[in-house]
């Protein structure tokens, strides 16, 4: 009994924390692998500046280089392609926000943070190849429920609609 009581309550748990691990999907699947890369990358950051790993996430930028320039590229292609010249303003505050939401994820693990994420070095540097980037960073789940991904800027408000006056001949019936 006590070990279901616990299974129970485990289950309980994991499902509590689903909404908060749910990330928001792109209209394209390249837009959604573009975006997980990105969060990836920015997450091996926060583990090498906080867990003094730079040794690891320099060999990671270096076998990945081309492909996280491309990536890079993509992403900025995204933000001119939704805001225009605003683009490059807005890519860089999604940057710097998701590098904050993913640090303040880490400093809620504490002491953990380092010994529980370190392995994600060894695993994306034993990645067959760059093809495989995508898939892996989406089963990571990096990007924070709290920062929305493909998201353009907001439909601008439709004009107030004018009332119509009733045409003479209708005012007279």
């Amino acid at each position: 009994m006590h070990r279901f009581a616990m299974m129970m309550g485990v289950a309980m748990t994991c499902a509590a924390a689903l909404p908060a691990m749910a990330q928001r999907q792109c209209a394209s699947p390249a837009d959604q692998a573009v975006f997980e890369v990105q969060a990836l990358r920015s997450e091996l950051m926060v583990l090498a500046t906080g867990c003094q790993e730079d040794t690891r996430y320099n060999a990671f930028i270096r076998r990945y280089q081309p492909d996280l320039l491309a990536n890079d590229r993509a992403v900025d292609t995204w933000f001119k392609k939704h805001f225009g010249r605003a683009g490059q303003a807005e890519h860089d505050h999604f940057v710097t926000d998701l590098a904050n939401a993913l640090s303040r994820e880490g400093s809620h693990l504490g002491g953990d943070f380092c010994p529980r994420n370190g392995l994600i070095f060894s695993e994306v540097l034993a990645l067959r190849g760059a093809q495989d980037l995508p898939a892996y960073a989406a089963g990571k789940a990096l990007v924070p429920a709290s920062l929305d991904i493909c998201q353009g800027p907001p439909a601008p408000a439709a004009p107030p609609s004018k009332a119509r006056k009733p045409s003479l001949k209708t005012a007279q019936k």
